[in-house]
């Protein structure tokens, strides 16, 4: 390995905490599922450095189970945020607090045609 173990591992901890920040900090769905997406590459660069140090293919095998599920969230994210931003007008999550309201019996007919 040409870079040294304990830089990358400095790198994927600095990602990390740049995507918690991202997801937590911010007021936007777009950016709180680009912060997850910047978490789980770290994971990935931790998984190909632990591979390439110790000689195995388990890490490459985890990381395209990473970038797997890391698509599949993406499309499954930006599709909740599409459906939430034609129902709410806004994609600010503070706007999304619907489990703390008591739906009235027009509200599940509504939901029960849908």
């Amino acid at each position: 390995m040409i870079v040294p173990f304990g830089h990358v591992i400095v790198l994927a901890g600095a990602l990390f905490l740049l995507g918690i920040t991202c997801a937590v900090c911010r007021r936007n769905l777009i950016m709180v599922v680009l912060g997850v997406e910047i978490m789980l590459n770290a994971a990935s660069i931790i998984f190909l450095a632990g591979a390439l140090r110790w000689f195995s293919m388990e890490g490459q095998v985890f990381v395209l189970m990473v970038l797997a599920i890391a698509a599949t969230e993406v499309a499954i994210g930006l599709a909740l945020i599409v459906y939430a931003y034609r129902r709410t007008g806004s994609v600010d999550p503070i706007n999304f607090n619907c489990l703390n309201e008591q739906p009235t019996g027009s509200q599940l007919a509504g939901f029960i045609r849908e």
